[in-house]
């Protein structure tokens, strides 16, 4: 009798059905949705900077409300490379560290898309028949499309033909960091992405860890020279901010402003200390071996140029660094990958070295452009020279470390194999 009883069933708890639910929505609503607010998000934040900015800086005497929330736009806008015209003058520097900013809110937008989409596309056994997992590139897709319509629409809405952003460039900008960061988001947080670097050879993983470290080592090590430097001459950076005669509200806001380009100045530290170096202004150049400055305009962070004329005898060493920081990434990444071939020492500090160059030097090309009229056109680290060097420096740096580093490895193997026995 008692196998006629009907089964207890288990209740289950209202977290358990709101995550049931949430990995059920339909995809192209969330995926639509999830781009438009990831574009409002930063959006929001801009607009409302604009109008504080507005208040601090003469208490809303000059202008209206919806000039601030223009400039608030089309500073957001400027983060993706819209660009804008001030006055008749071209600005196309991009405020990499908005665009951080932005690329952020992209990255926790698009993981908690691929969370709520987990458990769309095929089951287990359908991928074992061979149907294609079409997911995450479908909601990429849709999450690209809700963004960059998004983006279009403030731009129409906040740009004239006196300030003249660029849609082109908002395009193209919000596709790359839809796609790129988006989509690589979406993967990870749906599970597909560990399921696709498990398939992948474990050299190409090694390689691709190698490149992550050095990448971001040498970033690291640009930021901290230009700190040094900065806090060096910190004196003139505080005597330019007293002659802008600003009150406490604009000083604060414009030290934010300025925060906003210390990625931008991290890439300037980086071409400096690969030896090609950048420009500050027509026929200007600043290298380890040389330094030509013309006028500058009055901006606190341009207290950490070297002063102008010869070099000191210590600074072209400073180019010692590149190659360095190419060994010591592909040596810290061999304590998870070790390196017992020689073959695979060589190819893996060679490949991560000229891919991170090339990285570094695709940075570099972001990192420049027009910030003012006349000589302040020209703006930003030599691209291709410091593609070229960044190539040979990491590459250089990371096929000695890999052979090293293989020897070492394999000489301990061989000492342990010995006392073993």
């Amino acid at each position: 009798m008692t196998s006629l009883l009907t089964p207890p069933t288990r209740r289950r708890s209202d977290g358990q059905l709101r995550a049931d639910l949430r990995l059920r929505r339909p995809m192209a609503l969330v995926a639509a949705l999830d781009g438009i607010l990831a574009a409002l998000s930063t959006l929001v934040v801009c607009l409302a900077i604009g109008v504080v900015g507005w208040f601090l800086t003469d208490a809303g005497a000059h202008g209206t409300p919806s000039g601030a929330l223009r400039i608030g736009a089309l500073g957001w806008l400027a983060g993706h490379g819209a660009g804008v015209v001030v006055q008749g003058v071209q600005l196309t520097a991009v405020p990499l560290g908005l665009t951080l900013v932005i690329g952020w809110a992209i990255w926790r937008l698009g993981h908690r898309l691929g969370e709520s989409v987990a458990e769309h596309g095929p089951d287990v056994h359908a991928l074992a028949d061979g149907e294609r997992d079409w997911t995450v590139p479908i909601a990429t897709g849709l999450f690209t499309l809700g963004y960059v319509v998004t983006a279009l629409v403030v731009s129409a809405l906040a740009g004239t033909a006196a300030t003249a952003p660029r849609d082109g460039r908002v395009v193209l900008w919000s596709l790359l960091l839809c796609v790129l960061v988006g989509g690589t988001a979406i993967a990870v947080g749906s599970g597909r992405a560990a399921v696709w670097a498990a398939q992948l050879p474990p050299g190409v993983r090694a390689a691709a860890a190698t490149v992550r470290s050095l990448l971001l080592t040498w970033l690291a090590v640009s930021l901290l020279v230009f700190a040094v430097a900065f806090l060096v001459d910190g004196d003139t950076a505080l005597n330019v901010m007293s002659q802008l005669h600003l009150s406490a509200g604009p000083s604060v806001l414009y030290t934010g402003l300025m925060l906003l380009l210390v990625p931008n100045a991290t890439l300037f530290s980086g071409s400096y200390l690969l030896g090609p170096g950048f420009t500050v202004g027509t026929h200007t150049l600043v290298t380890p071996t040389v330094v030509t400055l013309g006028p500058v305009p009055m901006f606190p962070l341009l207290a950490a140029l070297p002063d102008d004329g010869p070099t000191p005898a210590w600074t072209p060493y400073l180019m010692v660094l590149g190659p360095l920081v190419a060994a010591v990434a592909v040596a810290r990444t061999a304590r998870r990958y070790p390196l017992l071939r020689w073959d695979a020492g060589a190819v893996r500090g060679l490949a991560a070295g000229v891919v991170t160059g090339v990285l570094t030097g695709i940075l570099a090309g972001l990192a420049g452009g027009a910030v003012g009229p006349g000589r302040m056109r020209d703006v930003g680290p030599l691209v291709f020279d410091t593609l070229t060097h960044a190539v040979a420096a990491f590459g250089i740096g990371g096929l000695l470390a890999g052979l090293v580093v293989t020897w070492w490895q394999r000489r301990r193997s061989r000492d342990a194999l010995d006392s073993a026995a």
